[in-house]
């Protein structure tokens, strides 16, 4: 159903905890492997320059074959948010630019991950401001000059790369991949991944040793 129009509560105290994990290496790999590789979107779904951003999931269901650009989400999202699109699996019509992810930007909107395509992706670099996409492609849509931004749904349930995706979900995302972590399960989840980021950290100082396979094996159990 199109023009639906919802908002979600948003959680600054578990996005400031996401935010802290931000910086460790592989941080996608970090959050699948704590949900035992669940909520982990299609590879094929791909940031087209190194970029890495969490944040809570404004989500949007656009027509599939009858694409527009999502700028009722920019209107609606706020500091924090991820843009998530499912538009259908579409690689050959852009729903996100250059302009619109400095209009994003502006809003505090932390990227956008889209089940289709985007475009641009030389002034989204420059601008530091990230998208995951199936492809680039040069075609847009007919937006500009049709002037039609309400032909889809805000903040309703999706499917992106092959996940579900409910308004407010947390998007934890790098140049690896894109994981979904479930806003009911986001403090349990948080948890796990500060301890397994905090184990992988110590395992790696202990490869800088020049400890061995048998060495790490016989300490961390794993490696």
């Amino acid at each position: 159903m199109l023009k639906v129009f919802e908002d979600f509560d948003r959680r600054p105290d578990l996005l400031a905890r996401f935010d802290e994990l931000l910086p460790v290496y592989s941080i996608s790999c970090v959050f699948a492997d704590v949900m035992y590789r669940t909520g982990v979107m299609s590879s094929a779904i791909k940031a087209p320059f190194k970029a890495k951003a969490v944040g809570q999931a404004i989500t949007v269901q656009l027509s599939k074959g009858d694409l527009v650009d999502p700028l009722k989400a920019l209107e609606m999202g706020q500091p924090g948010d991820m843009i998530v699109v499912d538009a259908g699996g579409d690689t050959e019509t852009s729903v996100c630019g250059g302009l619109m992810g400095g209009l994003a930007q502006n809003r505090g909107i932390r990227g956008m991950i889209v089940d289709g395509a985007g475009r641009d992706i030389d002034e989204l670099e420059d601008l530091g401001w990230p998208i995951w996409t199936r492809a680039i492609t040069v075609r847009g849509t007919h937006t500009m000059f049709s002037g039609r931004k309400e032909e889809l749904s805000i903040n309703v349930p999706i499917s992106c790369g092959g996940v579900v995706v409910n308004p407010g979900d947390f998007i934890v995302a790098d140049t690896i991949g894109v994981v979904v972590v479930p806003l009911a399960k986001a403090d349990e989840v948080l948890t796990l991944a500060k301890e397994q980021a905090d184990r992988e950290e110590a395992t790696r100082q202990w490869v800088k040793k020049g400890k061995t396979v048998e060495d790490l094996l016989a300490e961390f159990g794993r490696i």
